[in-house]
C-alpha cells in the first residue's frame, strides 16, 4: 500500500488526537493501513425481515418492521425506563430502552412504520427486546437489505468513550470513501486470473460493507489468499536463500554409524525411522545448514534417530548437543545414550542446572579440547562458558519450550560454521500450522511405531465408576504393572472444582494401604523429583501420584496405566502427550479419562476424540480446530501467526494453493525481476523490514 495508508488516524474526518491514541492504546490502531485492515470479525443479517409471531428465545440479531403502536416513561431517577409497543399484522413485540430516554421520547413517534433491530427473548409467552436499534421507514430503505459489519472493541472503548462497533464502523466508512483511489493491486494479473481473485480495492470494499453473501465470499479468500501468499513466499524465500548462502559441514564418514547398525543396535528401525535418518544423511552431505523439523508421536523413537545423527557428526570430527527442556528429560536421555555410547567408545556428557562444579570444570575443558562427542543437557547449555572445539550439530528435544532467543544462542557455539540444526516435536503438528509456523524448514515425520507396540486402551469413566476403576488398577498391580494418576492442580483451588494433588495422594493412600506411592509435583526440588522417579522407575513403588510435570520426560516400559484426573481440565494435546507415558513395553496399556458428569461442549469433543483414535496428527487438527493457532503450542511467540484475516484451523484449502503458488513463482523468478511479478515485488519492498529474522533460527 502506499505512503496514504500509513497516515495518521487522527486526521481521519470525526476521529482527531483523543481519540486516535485511545484507538491506538486500546486496538492497536494506529494508521489508516491499521484501520482498512481492521476487518469485521461477524455481520449481522440485515437482508431478512420476521415476523413477531416467529420471534423466540434461541434467535441471536433479527430485524422486524411494524407500526409504533404507543409508547410511555415508566419510573423515575436510575430506574426510568421508556417502554414501547411495535405491532405488524402477526403481533406485537414490546420494546424497552433504560438509557438515553429523555432523547428517545423526544424522537420516537406514535403510528410511525419502523425497523426494529435486536436480540428477542420471550416473557410470559410475549416478545421482547431491550435496546434495539430503531430506524424509521422511507421509501429509500423500505426495500434495503444488506449485512452489517460487527467489529472487536474494547470494554473500556464502548462504555466511557462511546467507541462501539457501529462508531468503527462509521470510520470505515469515511476511509473508505478517500482511501478506495489509493489502493494499489498487491497481486500479478497471472495469479488474480488463475485463481478468480476480485481486485484488492473491491476485495477491501466488500469486506467491510458486502452488498451480498457471494461478494463477502469472493472478498475474504482474496484477502486470505493474498495475506497467506505473502507469508509463504517469505518463508519459501529464505529456505532457498538459506541453502545457497549457509555452508554446513560435510558429514561423509560413517565407521562407528555401520558398526552400532551391524553389532550394537539391539533391535530393527521402522521404515519411517531409516527414511528420516536418509534425509538427514543427504542434508550432512550436501554442504548446506540443514536445518529440519522432526515430528514423530510419543514414542516413535525419535530418540535413537537423534542419537544416530550425532554419530554421523563423532565420525567426521564434529561435536554435537542434545537439549531437552528439563532435568528429568535430559537424564533419561543421557542414561538411555550413555549404554550405547560406551560401547562405541564415546565421550558423552552431561549438563544441567544441578551438575557440580567439579564435574562442570572438567566437562567444561573437555567441551574445548573437543575429547567430548557429545553432550546432553538443559538450558545450562547455552551459559556463555560453555565453549565448543567444533560444533557441528545441535538438537532440541521438544523444541517449543524454548524460546526463540535461546534457541538462537547455540548457533554461535561455533563461530567458524553454522551448525546443522534438527528441532523434536512429541507434540504432533497440524500440516496447515506446520506449513505457516515452519514453512522454512525442511519437516520429517516419523509416523510409524516400532513393531510390538500395542495401540492404548482408551475409556472416559464418570466420578460415580471409581471404585470400579481402582479394583482394575489392583489388578493391573497384582500382575506387576505400575500405574500413574495425573492430577491438573498441586493444591486445592476455591474457583476450579478439580481434582488436587494433595487431596488426591491421600485419597490414594487410602484405597491402597498395601501399596508403595510415589508423589511428584513441579513445586518440589530436582533432588526431590529424581529420588522420587528413581523409586518408580526401579519398581519400589506402585502407583505414581503426580501432575503434568511427567507429561515429557519419564520413560517406565512396565507402567500400563494412566490415570487421568478432571480430564476435562487439560488440552487436547496435553491428553495426548500424557498418555504416551504408557504403552512403552509389550504389555497391552490402559488410559482412563476421569470427570464429574458436568462438561462443557469442547470438553466432549476433546474426551471423545481421545477415545476415539490414538493418531497423534488427527489429534492435533482437532485440536486447532478447538484453540487455534495461537494458544497451540506457545505459537503466539512468533509473528508469522498474527494473521489479520486467515484463520490456520479452517483455512487450510487456501494455505496449501497460496504456497502452492508461492513456491510455482519462485521456481521460475527467484529473484522476482520479471516485469509481470512487478506488483509483488513492490508490495514486497513496502513491508518493513524485521530487526531479527527469527524464523531461520530453526
Amino acid at each position: 500500500m502506499s505512503n496514504f495508508f500509513n497516515t495518521k488516524l487522527e486526521y481521519l474526518r470525526g476521529v482527531g488526537l483523543q481519540r486516535a491514541q485511545l484507538l491506538g492504546k486500546e486496538l492497536g490502531l494506529f494508521t489508516y493501513g491499521d484501520l482498512i485492515q481492521r476487518y469485521p470479525f461477524r455481520y449481522l443479517d440485515r437482508t431478512q425481515f420476521y415476523n413477531i409471531v416467529d420471534l423466540h428465545d434461541d434467535m441471536s440479531f433479527v430485524q422486524v418492521k411494524g407500526i409504533l403502536r404507543g409508547r410511555e416513561v415508566i419510573g423515575e431517577g436510575p430506574k426510568k425506563r421508556l417502554v414501547a409497543k411495535v405491532g405488524d399484522a402477526s403481533g406485537e413485540l414490546e420494546v424497552v430502552w433504560f438509557k438515553g430516554v429523555n432523547y428517545l421520547e423526544k424522537v420516537i413517534k406514535n403510528h410511525q412504520e419502523y425497523i426494529v433491530f435486536g436480540k428477542p427473548t420471550m416473557f410470559n409467552g410475549r416478545p421482547q427486546m431491550a435496546h434495539p436499534e430503531l430506524e424509521e421507514v422511507t421509501e429509500q430503505k423500505a426495500g434495503q437489505s444488506f449485512l452489517q459489519p460487527v467489529y472487536n472493541t474494547s470494554e473500556k472503548l464502548k462504555n466511557y468513550h462511546r467507541i462501539d462497533s457501529k462508531a468503527i464502523m462509521r470510520m470505515v466508512s469515511d476511509l473508505l470513501k478517500i482511501a478506495l483511489p489509493q489502493v494499489t493491486e498487491t497481486l500479478s494479473p497471472a495469479l488474480i486470473q488463475q485463481y478468480g481473485l476480485m481486485d484488492k480495492a473491491s476485495a477491501l470494499q466488500q469486506i467491510h460493507f458486502p452488498q451480498n453473501q457471494d461478494l463477502l465470499d469472493r472478498a475474504r479468500f482474496r484477502l486470505k489468499f493474498e495475506e497467506l501468499f505473502y507469508v509463504q513466499l517469505k518463508l519459501l524465500r529464505q529456505k532457498d536463500q538459506r541453502k545457497v548462502t549457509l555452508a554446513g559441514q560435510v558429514f561423509n564418514e560413517v565407521p562407528t554409524l555401520v558398526h552400532f547398525y551391524k553389532d550394537i543396535m539391539p533391535f530393527d528401525l521402522t521404515g519411517a525411522q531409516k527414511r528420516v535418518i536418509h534425509e538427514i544423511y543427504k542434508d550432512f552431505l550436501a554442504g548446506k545448514q540443514m536445518n529440519r523439523l522432526l515430528q514423530g508421536d510419543v514414542g516413535s523413537g525419535k530418540t535413537i534417530v537423534a542419537f544416530i545423527s550425532m554419530l554421523m557428526a563423532a565420525d567426521n570430527g564434529a561435536q554435537s548437543c542434545l537439549m531437552a527442556p528439563t532435568e528429568i528429560l535430559a537424564d533419561q536421555h543421557y542414561q538411555g545414550l550413555k549404554v550405547y555410547a560406551d560401547q562405541l567408545g564415546i565421550n558423552l556428557g552431561k549438563l544441567t542446572g544441578s551438575t557440580p562444579t567439579r564435574v562442570r570444570r572438567e566437562l567444561h575443558e573437555q567441551l574445548r579440547e573437543g575429547t567430548m562427542q557429545m553432550l546432553v543437557g538443559t538450558h545450562a547449555l547455552l551459559e556463555d562458558v560453555v565453549q565448543f572445539r567444533n560444533l557441528g550439530l545441535t538438537i532440541m528435544d521438544e523444541q517449543h519450550r524454548f524460546g526463540v532467543a535461546q534457541r538462537s544462542k547455540l548457533w554461535q557455539k561455533n563461530p567458524y560454521v553454522i551448525p546443522h540444526v534438527l528441532v523434536m516435536t512429541a507434540t504432533p503438528i497440524p500440516r496447515t500450522l506446520a506449513m505457516t509456523l515452519y514453512g522454512d524448514l525442511d519437516v520429517s515425520v516419523i509416523d510409524e511405531l516400532p513393531a510390538g507396540r500395542k495401540p492404548i486402551v482408551t475409556v472416559h469413566r464418570y466420578d460415580a465408576n471409581r471404585l470400579k476403576v481402582f479394583q482394575f488398577v489392583r489388578d493391573q498391580v497384582a500382575l506387576g504393572r505400575q500405574v500413574y494418576i495425573v492430577y491438573p492442580l498441586i493444591e486445592e483451588s476455591e474457583t476450579l472444582d478439580y481434582k488436587d494433588l494433595t487431596d488426591g495422594y491421600e485419597s490414594v493412600s487410602r484405597a491402597f494401604p498395601e501399596m508403595q506411592i510415589s508423589i511428584v509435583h513441579g513445586r518440589m526440588s530436582a533432588e526431590q523429583k529424581d529420588f522420587e522417579m528413581a523409586r518408580f522407575v526401579n519398581k519400589e513403588t506402585q502407583i505414581m501420584v503426580a501432575t503434568t510435570v511427567i507429561e515429557v520426560g519419564v520413560n517406565v516400559p512396565n507402567a500400563s496405566v494412566m490415570i487421568i484426573e478432571s480430564a476435562e481440565r487439560f488440552g487436547l494435546s496435553q491428553l495426548h502427550q500424557l498418555r504416551g507415558r504408557v504403552g512403552r513395553g509389550a504389555d497391552q496399556s490402559y488410559c482412563i479419562l476421569m470427570t464429574g458428569y458436568k462438561l462443557s461442549k469442547d470438553s466432549r469433543t476433546r474426551l471423545e476424540t481421545m477415545v476415539r483414535t490414538n493418531n497423534g496428527f488427527e489429534i492435533a487438527d482437532i485440536d486447532l480446530k478447538l484453540r487455534g493457532p495461537g494458544d497451540l503450542m506457545g505459537t503466539q511467540q512468533s509473528g508469522v501467526l498474527d494473521l489479520l484475516i486467515a484463520d490456520l484451523a479452517k483455512d487450510g484449502r487456501i494455505l496449501t494453493e497460496s504456497r502452492a503458488a508461492a513456491q510455482a513463482i519462485l521456481n521460475n523468478d527467484p529473484d522476482l525481476a520479471r516485469p509481470e511479478h512487478g506488483n509483488i515485488r513492490r508490495h514486497i519492498e513496502s513491508l518493513p523490514a524485521t530487526a531479527v529474522n527469527w524464523s531461520r533460527i530453526s
